[in-house]
């Protein structure tokens, strides 16, 4: 994770943020602090790459 922050030059904070409590990551086991990767695919820009910081509610 931190090399992701350092890549970016960014904090945790400064990332989308995403609940812990949101459905699609409820079953990965993450806790608040933790920063997930999403593989996003489209037909126009091939595959993406998406950051998100865990949160509490």
């Amino acid at each position: 994770a931190q090399a992701v922050l350092d890549k970016y030059n960014c904090t945790p904070t400064e990332l989308p943020l995403i609940y812990v409590t949101d459905p699609a990551i409820v079953g990965l086991g993450v806790r608040p602090g933790d920063m997930i990767r999403i593989l996003r695919k489209s037909p126009t820009a091939g595959e993406s790459i998406y950051y998100r910081y865990v949160v509490d509610v």
